[in-house]
């Protein structure tokens, strides 16, 4: 089948078709660097990757651009508050710059560990000042803004429309508004250009015609959009939680400059869900990549996870989830390395597999696909061929995997015992600890219905 995708926009499941015959323009929001990425952001850019990859099965060339906001993004999506680069910058004692660099790396070696592909273009916001001014000129040039005490803002009453990407009932909102509006005259209004405040020394603030300051988080993604992609592409992804205000605002921004939607599909990855409530570091105990690393799983074991769940529902994140998919990843891992290269693939299982992918990127229908292969019967150096090609799209890298050492050391397998011992005792603590040390050893420990299985870590 022709690859669908489920447009935000129209709210309906669409078939895609590029609008360029030479490549597809995919936008990506990037991270906001004033602190280390947590898993629940991680699960969106794998849903973006996946997507990239399920593009490129069907022959698309991507050209795929990720913004860093890296300034003007402030701790209330309303406008209010401090921006969260000096916020991140009063917290550590660094500079807002040095945080940026080091927060920029931290979220590029999480993207290496989980084998997402990297973006065609990397596009910082303090990188293109110049082009955002240049867009809120043209926006005040048309009639849609106004100025306050504190900044410019877009002027949402001139667009009937404004809001339609998340349905907004803006008579409601105003309505409902508890809170000082301030000098805004429309609780859906936003700011273009925030206002240095008197005697405040900022580390992050530019000149521009209306005064010195700093541009708003959403003026970012539309001006560098429109100039690496033109201001009508293909796709636009984000989490779920930028359709009422960042990607509507994108949306509001685009349609008074330059008169289109921005993108021609807009799509949208779902929460990761920790005790029943979305993730975010706010709550301050997100968790990080670097956390799943110290409890001694593999980072694909959380791709793996993240691909059991369609990217539009929302997955609960749980150790047990998580063991389930370490010992999924390790299964598949050792079928592939079990079977004879040399063989052809198995053109209908990979036509199959496609199929699923297009419907929307249906992940757990193609992992099902997957261990139906490996169940079946098809020749082993078949399977292994067939799956070679299918992981160029799941991103596994079973290929790269080295099996186990059957020689572990008894100092190892006692570390295993007592671990198996503390989880049936439900000393979690303890049983992480003692997974902390076999994995400190060089071995991995795998959970499975016969007991613990160790194996030499890679």
């Amino acid at each position: 089948m022709d690859l669908h995708l489920y447009d935000t926009y129209s709210r309906s499941l669409r078939r895609f078709e590029p609008i360029h015959a030479d490549h597809v323009g995919l936008y990506c929001c990037g991270p906001t660097v004033y602190d280390y990425a947590h898993i629940g952001n991680l699960r969106t850019y794998l849903f973006e990757d996946l997507l990239r990859r399920v593009l490129e099965l069907n022959g698309h060339v991507v050209r795929h651009v990720v913004n860093i906001t890296d300034v003007g993004h402030l701790v209330s999506d309303a406008d209010d508050g401090e921006d969260k680069m000096e916020k991140g910058s009063r917290r550590t004692g660094e500079s807002a710059w040095d945080i940026a660099g080091r927060f920029t790396a931290a979220f590029k070696a999480d993207m290496a560990a989980l084998n997402l592909r990297e973006p065609t273009v990397w596009c910082r916001a303090t990188d293109h000042i110049a082009e955002q001014i240049d867009f809120i000129a043209t926006l005040e040039a048309k009639g849609f803004t106004y100025r306050t005490s504190d900044g410019l803002y877009f002027d949402t009453a001139r667009q009937d429309d404004y809001g339609y990407l998340a349905r907004l009932d803006r008579t409601g909102l105003q309505a409902g508004k508890r809170v000082d509006l301030g000098e805004k005259r429309s609780a859906t209004d936003f700011a273009l250009w925030k206002f240095s405040r008197l005697g405040e020394q900022r580390q992050m603030e530019w000149d521009s015609p209306w005064g010195r300051g700093f541009p708003g988080w959403h003026i970012e993604c539309s001006a560098m959009s429109a100039k690496y992609l033109s201001p009508w592409f293909d796709i636009h992804c984000g989490g779920e939680d930028h359709i009422p205000v960042h990607h509507s605002n994108e949306i509001a921004q685009t349609e008074a400059c330059h008169g289109t939607r921005l993108a021609n599909f807009w799509l949208h990855g779902y929460f990761l869900q920790l005790d029943a409530a979305k993730m975010s570091k706010s709550s301050g105990d997100f968790l990080r990549l670097q956390t799943l690393l110290e409890r001694g799983y593999a980072p694909l074991a959380y791709r793996y996870l993240c691909l059991t769940a369609h990217y539009r529902s929302q997955l609960s994140f749980t150790w047990n989830s998580l063991d389930a998919a370490q010992t999924a990843l390790n299964r598949l891992r050792e079928a592939y390395h079990s079977w004879p290269a040399g063989g052809e693939a198995d053109a209908a299982t990979l036509g199959r597999f496609r199929d699923e992918l297009n419907h929307d990127l249906n992940a757990p229908k193609a992992l099902a696909l997957v261990w139906e292969l490996v169940k079946g019967p098809l020749p082993p150096a078949t399977k292994r061929a067939t799956l070679s090609l299918i992981d160029e799209v799941l991103g596994l890298c079973l290929a790269d995997w080295q099996a186990a050492s059957a020689d572990i050391p008894p100092a190892v397998e006692r570390l295993a015992e007592q671990r198996q011992q503390a989880r049936q005792d439900k000393r979690w603590a303890d049983a992480d600890a003692l997974r902390g040390q076999i994995t400190a050893a060089g071995y991995d420990v795998e959970d499975t219905p016969d007991g613990p299985r160790l194996r030499r870590a890679g």
